[in-house]
């Protein structure tokens, strides 16, 4: 299965126009949304091409699936005008892994977790604005960054998912990172 995954567009129409192409062209079988979709945040500046109506105009146009969480910045009536339901979180089952998505603003970015998470989950998150790919105790914890707002010195990021691998890639398609779950159970 093949997935897209992209958290904390803040509003970036110009962020979301590369996600599109970037589904057009690699035709995923699920495009999931980690959160903070629309507005920028009060502790954030505007991203480059800043246009929430835009985002909401043109985020009906994809074309795959798409499960989308809420994140800390995205409000009720954000929520409302998008084409599709956000949940707080999400499991996800995916070639064997069982992946709960979440955008990350109520859960420690490691371990200890709560006991639902058992050994071998994949901890989906976003929030933090940095990739992320490494498995602590047993558990996996993926970021694909951000594609509007990267934080911690990281370029502009988005992750894919295939045939057990995770990658994140910078909008040139340059590989920053890639985890093998299975690898490290």
């Amino acid at each position: 299965m093949r997935l897209l995954i992209a958290a904390d567009l803040h509003g970036s129409l110009e962020s979301l126009r590369f996600l599109l192409d970037r589904a057009r062209q690699w035709r995923p079988d699920l495009l999931v949304f980690l959160g903070d979709l629309v507005y920028h945040g009060p502790r954030n500046p505007l991203p480059s091409g800043y246009d929430t109506l835009g985002v909401l105009r043109e985020i009906g146009s994809l074309d795959c699936p798409v499960t989308a969480v809420r994140g800390n910045c995205d409000a009720e009536v954000d929520q409302m005008l998008l084409p599709f339901p956000t949940v707080e979180n999400a499991w996800l089952s995916v070639d064997g892994l069982r992946i709960f998505a979440s955008h990350g603003h109520l859960l420690p970015d490691r371990p200890p977790l709560p006991s639902r998470f058992a050994p071998g989950t994949v901890i989906l998150r976003g929030h933090t604005h940095i990739p992320r790919g490494e498995t602590l105790d047993g558990l996996h914890f993926w970021n694909p960054g951000s594609l509007s707002l990267p934080k911690g010195g990281s370029p502009r990021t988005y992750a894919e998912y295939e045939e057990g691998c995770f990658r994140v890639l910078d909008m040139q398609g340059r590989e920053v990172l890639r985890h093998w779950p299975r690898q490290n159970d």
